[in-house]
């Protein structure tokens, strides 16, 4: 019994005190079946396969809650209604401002419901929509980077219930809650797809594809769920910013859509179909 773990465990002095009554305790074979192993008389034997202490710790540690907490759907307008101090809900009627370029950037948006609009103005007063959106979507996230000054405007399309979150607590919220951050880094990089795509957009399609593409995203075709189909009531002005062109060309491809029943107006706004798609696809 004096081994080299003995050795390393026991001083000197100590090994003749403990190794008799270590020597008169016989050795226990270790034993190793199968589940459906049994004893001449037919009882069955357990697998004595000890468990090792790291997969105790582990196996204890899974407890149910943890369990159900790691697989429960992350909804982000409970945890955010939660959050504390440093958020408050505004409400937005129609066409008024959220906030204006050049104001201090000290703060994030969620969108509850209704549409937002995000607007940038030329030092010539030239302005352009650089996008429009929805439900469950951030925007003024470039406080965060250390954005002092709003670069664009933000305003309300439609009646709006928004989400006003300080810089500070969305901060502490993101390094707290980490279902709440991987959610917000995949919006920021589908942003970010989506802003390549327009620019692939405005760079190679013509403006008859470009005004397509942007009624189909406006329906919210090709995401997830289904499809608005309804576009809110929208100015040709508008869409004309939004893709780069005139509002003449814009008001000829419109009714050339019409003419093929692609688009139907009704009193609800805009219908856009999925056949609208072929404009997209066709070369």
């Amino acid at each position: 019994m004096a081994g080299s773990w003995f050795s390393a465990i026991y001083p000197v002095e100590e090994r003749g005190k403990i190794e008799p009554a270590l020597s008169s305790q016989k050795e226990m074979p270790y034993v190793s079946c199968s589940p459906t192993q049994r004893f001449s008389g037919g009882r069955k034997i357990a697998r004595q396969t000890p468990i090792g202490p790291t997969f105790q710790t582990q196996r204890s540690a899974m407890t149910p809650g943890v369990a159900a907490k790691k697989g429960r759907h992350f909804d982000p307008h409970a945890f955010l209604a939660a959050i504390g101090e440093g958020r408050k809900s505004v409400l937005f009627p129609r066409k008024q401002g959220i906030f204006a370029q050049g104001d201090t950037a000290d703060a994030v948006f969620y969108i509850q419901t209704g549409k937002v609009r995000l607007s940038v103005v030329s030092q010539t007063g030239k302005e352009a929509t650089i996008g429009i959106l929805t439900d469950g979507n951030f925007f003024g996230e470039g406080s965060l980077a250390g954005q002092p000054f709003r670069m664009g405007s933000a305003t309300a399309m439609t009646d709006c219930a928004v989400l006003r979150i300080d810089k500070q607590a969305m901060m502490e919220a993101l390094h707290r809650e980490h279902a709440f951050s991987d959610l917000f880094v995949r919006y920021l990089l589908a942003r970010n797809i989506r802003y390549e795509e327009d620019l692939v957009d405005q760079l190679f399609n013509s403006s008859e594809k470009r005004l397509a593409r942007i009624l189909l995203l406006l329906a919210h075709f090709g995401k997830e769920g289904i499809p608005e189909t309804v576009v809110p009531k929208i100015s040709q002005e508008m869409l004309a910013e939004m893709i780069g062109t005139t509002r003449s060309r814009v008001s000829f491809f419109m009714n050339r859509f019409k003419k093929l029943g692609f688009i139907h107006y009704n009193d609800g706004g805009l219908q856009v179909h999925s056949s609208l798609l072929n404009v997209v696809l066709h070369d």
